[in-house]
């Protein structure tokens, strides 16, 4: 094993950045030369010299031989491979599995995970295990063994950035779904401050980019100490089958919208009583309002998404998309007023953390990814990352707001008219179903 000093000056980021921008033409000659019985890229480098990226490389012997066996065997499946969605990883990955777990039925799909790997050694073998099979996406899991190493947080958000930027530099249209790194525990070497500050680091690193989904993996597995929760990571490190599948409901949404993973036919059918305010097909009766007034500014009768890409329609579904910023507040509303007494119904479901909200006229009620960002967290029958019926009922000035069959609202006061709108902030959220029925009213009795 190297030894590895962290550097966190000005003269490493400026070195960083040299190698950032030349890596995509580079990452094929930095391959060392082959013994006469080995391809090169098989070839674990015995030294650091000449390579790209920062940090350690792992040289165990159990290292070396599993680098050669997964990687020999992936050589053999490049055109089997092509056009796959690729995961990208450590053990983590790898123990997804060739089938992993069958989360993802239907969708073609590559694993390139190998167990022990670091954030440079996955940047090392990128061209040859990733780029070569010009992936329609890439998931990326990675960095929790380069903590183990003694790697500091700002060199492994510098690979990672690398990695993002070369796999863009093959191809710039190429989807990226970025994982935070898992917790763990200080036992295992991977503290929770020094993880939190990794995925700060990571997540500052590809602000702005819009080829990039980050999800929040860290809050969705973290206790309250920021650790791992036993009973979904029995070694504090590794998922169980109950981990896993909690990792493929967090980014099966994501992947759905960007068409990575196939998305299942929705054939509901309206109730008797109940008109569709969202056609399934396109934006016909929404449109932007002016924030301050809720005049009507821009209406997208006929569109599959507003001009900013923000919300758009995938399978029967609004999608109110994960802003490239971050956090970045948009509304969209119906072009039509509601008036009088009224029923509304919608499912909607959020990636880990994500936040949005339904305006009812013009009050909102808070409609997030419940459990992890509240406000209402003691939810019984919330699903998280999973389709959620909400409930809204107004009846003379005042909304009932329900989630299931749990209320969240007992008497929301509400105008007499006014639009139903759908907010983004962060993460992403989907909206379906979404139907209104009229009911009379009640006063005077």
């Amino acid at each position: 094993m190297m030894a590895f000093m962290s550097t966190t000056t000005s003269p490493f980021v400026a070195r960083v950045a040299l190698w950032s921008v030349a890596l995509a033409g580079c990452l094929a000659a930095a391959a060392p030369a082959a013994r006469a019985d080995e391809p090169a890229a098989l070839v674990l480098p015995d030294t650091d010299d000449g390579l790209p990226g920062v940090g350690p490389i792992r040289r165990y012997d159990w290292f070396r031989n599993l680098w050669k066996e997964r990687r020999g065997a992936w050589a053999g499946r490049k055109a089997a491979d092509a056009r796959a969605l690729v995961f990208l990883g450590d053990s983590i990955t790898q123990g997804f599995g060739d089938d992993f777990k069958n989360a993802f039925p239907g969708a073609k799909l590559a694993n390139r995970g190998i167990s022990g790997d670091t954030t440079r050694g996955m940047l090392l073998r990128l061209a040859d295990d990733v780029l070569a099979l010009d992936p329609a996406g890439v998931v990326m899991l990675m960095g929790t063994n380069d903590l183990e190493e003694g790697a500091a947080p700002e060199a492994i958000a510098a690979n990672v950035k690398a990695i993002v930027a070369a796999i863009e530099a093959k191809n710039p249209r190429t989807p990226i779904v970025l994982c935070q790194v898992f917790p763990s525990a200080a036992e295992k070497q991977r503290p929770a401050e020094k993880i939190k500050e990794v995925n700060r680091l990571v997540a500052e690193g590809v602000k702005g980019d819009p080829r990039v989904r980050l999800i929040d993996t860290w809050t969705l597995f973290a206790d309250a100490k920021g650790d791992a929760k036993p009973e979904e990571f029995p070694d504090l490190l590794h998922p169980n089958d109950a981990g896993y599948a909690r990792w493929a409901a967090a980014i099966r949404p994501v992947l759905e919208t960007l068409e990575l993973v196939p998305a299942p036919v929705d054939d509901f059918q309206c109730e008797p009583g109940f008109e569709m305010l969202f056609n399934g097909r396109d934006l016909t009766g929404w449109g932007y309002r002016d924030q301050p007034t809720l005049g009507r500014q821009l209406d997208l009768d006929g569109r599959t998404s507003s001009p900013d890409g923000r919300y758009i329609v995938r399978h029967g579904r609004i999608v109110v998309t994960t802003p490239p910023e971050g956090r970045r507040v948009e509304q969209l509303w119906t072009t039509r007023e509601l008036t009088g007494n009224f029923i509304l119904k919608l499912e909607f479901r959020a990636t880990p953390t994500a936040d949005s909200g339904v305006f009812i006229r013009a009050p909102q009620l808070q409609c997030r990814d419940y459990l992890l960002a509240g406000p209402y967290k003691e939810l019984k029958h919330y699903k998280p990352q999973d389709w959620n019926e909400l409930i809204v009922t107004v009846i003379d000035g005042k909304a009932m707001c329900r989630c299931h069959d749990e209320i969240l609202e007992v008497a929301l006061p509400v105008p007499a008219s006014g639009p139903i709108g759908l907010e983004g902030d962060s993460g992403q959220l989907e909206y379906r179903r979404i139907r209104i029925a009229k009911v009379p009213p009640v006063s005077g009795e």
